[in-house]
């Protein structure tokens, strides 16, 4: 797995996570929940853009939790 890359932007109010490769990106798609799903050309999601995001705490940070599990477990 590619590594994965998240981006909280506090002035936009966004929060973006970028599953693949960000250049790959071809076309973007946003549902009714104000999110976005950035596609590369083949139609894989390789992205995900959260709109008027705000985090929970005041104090401007976000946590990541990480979970990393063997191939066998998955």
């Amino acid at each position: 797995m590619e590594k994965i890359k998240v981006i909280h932007d506090i002035i936009a109010h966004t929060l973006t996570i970028w599953l693949g490769d960000p250049k790959t990106e071809s076309i973007c798609e946003e549902t009714s929940e104000e999110v976005i799903f950035m596609k590369d050309k083949n139609g894989k999601v390789i992205g995900v853009e959260i709109l008027n995001y705000k985090s929970a705490h005041s104090n401007r940070s976000l946590a990541v939790e990480t979970i990393v599990k063997s191939e066998e477990a998955a």
